[in-house]
This record gives C-alpha cells, sequence and structure tokens, in this order.
C-alpha cells in the first residue's frame, strides 16, 4: 500500500510518501508544498489544493493520511491550520483517496513510544525507520510520520477486521 501523509500547514505544509507491505516500509518521497506569505488566503488554500493534487498524480498513492488540529491558545491560528488541512483533504477526496486523520500525539506514539515526544525524537525514529530518507525537515518527517503511523494503524485494522 502507498500512503500519502501530511502535515498540514498554511506556510509549509510537509509531505511524504512511503510504500507499506506488512511491517516493511519503504521511502517513497517527501517535500514541501510552501506558500507566499504576501498572497490572501483563498490564493494559499488554492496553492496546496495544487500541490497535493500534483504529488497524487506524481506519485499515485492508494490512501492519504493526515495530522488533526492541534488546539493552542492561538484560535486564529488553529482556524487557519483548519482551512489548510481542508484544502490537503479536499484535494485528496476529489483523487478518490480514503483520507485517514490522526491525532500528533497517536502519531508521535506510534513512532516513538511517547506521545510527547520532541521533534527530533521524531526526526531520529524517522531517519531509523527509513533510512533513504536521509535528513528530512521538521514539517517532512511529521508528514512521514502520519504515513508511518496509518501503515500501523491498517495493518492492525486488517489483522483485527475493524474498520
Amino acid at each position: 500500500m502507498r500512503i500519502l501523509g501530511i502535515d498540514p500547514g498554511l506556510q509549509k505544509t510537509g509531505w511524504g510518501i512511503i510504500e507499506a507491505d506488512k511491517n516493511r516500509l519503504t521511502f517513497v518521497g517527501c517535500g514541501l508544498i510552501k506558500t507566499l506569505t504576501g498572497l490572501p488566503l483563498y490564493a494559499r488554500l488554492a496553492e496546496i489544493d495544487a500541490g497535493i493534487e500534483k504529488i497524487i498524480g506524481n506519485f499515485k498513492p492508494d490512501v492519504a493520511a493526515i495530522e488533526e488540529t492541534f488546539m493552542n491558545n492561538n484560535a486564529a491560528s488553529a482556524l487557519k491550520l483548519g482551512q489548510a488541512r481542508g484544502a490537503a483533504i479536499v484535494a485528496a477526496a476529489r483523487a478518490n483517496l480514503e483520507v485517514s486523520e490522526y491525532p500528533a500525539n497517536l502519531v508521535k506514539k506510534s513512532l516513538t513510544g511517547a506521545g510527547h515526544a520532541a521533534k527530533e525524537q521524531v526526526g531520529m525514529m524517522i531517519r531509523t525507520l527509513l533510512p533513504k530518507s536521509g535528513r528530512p525537515g521538521a514539517d517532512e518527517a511529521d508528514a512521514l510520520a502520519v504515513a508511518i503511523c496509518h501503515a500501523h494503524h491498517a495493518q492492525s485494522r486488517a489483522r483485527t477486521g475493524v474498520s
């Protein structure tokens, strides 16, 4: 199964593609969709949508997984992040991909064993599990972590027959 992992953000949306075959994970690619800060919100959301559409066209994933919005003290930032998530989800849905959503703590716990792991721990585990990924940036590593989380949970659901 080819999985597109997405770490949404209005300035930078990280993406990562892995192949999952039982317990074997293979790095396929990763990168960033960067939006121009001077553009109006609708134009930035359109850039995220177009970027995800291009990635799907180039890499042909079977499914997508995205990190849920983490609610912090800044409601305006959370709303903008939610809009960036929405643009990415719609792009994947338009390509007929099933989109699974995972909270950040579950992604970190699936990868490192700790739900409050630091970004450095996530990066180290990405380099360990996907050595061909090199040294991805934090947003790319987070996207790959989302994809790995989905691979683990999809495999568990398949074994138990729970969807």
